[in-house]
């Protein structure tokens, strides 16, 4: 498995939201390992309120509301065909810049709490979910790519060892 580097943050968060920052990185680590990610990658993520994704959410999309979770890829990749080439690796540090992904610790609470789970199985699929975003899955456009990108959250969580219903 390739030398990736995880940086997870709180900012904004209340103690009682803050979420499991080792969790998240073994998320990350095993989605790229599942979807072929063979070159030592760096993500960023940061988890922070409701109110402060918001403002990214309408900074970046125009969309003024909180959402569960934002990801800002670096690269344009095709989904499930990981491809990285030399000029895309920072000369600096060795790695391959894949982006930052946005957490709402508050969502990911209440968000469990809607659909009766715990906040560590949100936490997993959130994460998941951005990390795909990173490797270009959407969901947003037809719906082959939605299904292919539901299938991969599937197979990564199965993983993980979490069920995915």
């Amino acid at each position: 498995m390739s030398e990736h580097k995880i940086v997870a943050r709180h900012s904004g968060v209340k103690k009682t939201d803050r979420l499991f920052i080792p969790l998240i990185k073994r998320c990350v680590w095993i989605t790229l390992n599942v979807e072929g990610v063979d070159v030592p990658c760096e993500i960023s993520v940061l988890i922070t309120n409701n109110k402060e994704i918001r403002k990214l959410n309408k900074e970046f999309r125009g969309i003024d509301k909180s959402t569960d979770v934002l990801s800002f890829p670096m690269h344009v990749f095709l989904p499930g065909r990981f491809s990285a080439t030399p000029d895309m690796i920072d000369l600096a540090t060795g790695l391959l810049p894949l982006g930052e992904i946005v957490i709402s610790a508050e969502r990911v609470g209440k968000q469990a709490h809607k659909l009766m789970h715990t906040r560590e199985r949100e936490t997993v699929y959130l994460t998941i979910h951005s990390v795909l975003h990173l490797l270009g899955y959407d969901h947003y456009g037809d719906e082959t790519e939605a299904r292919n990108m539901r299938e991969s959250e599937k197979r990564i969580m199965w993983e993980l060892g979490y069920s995915d219903d």
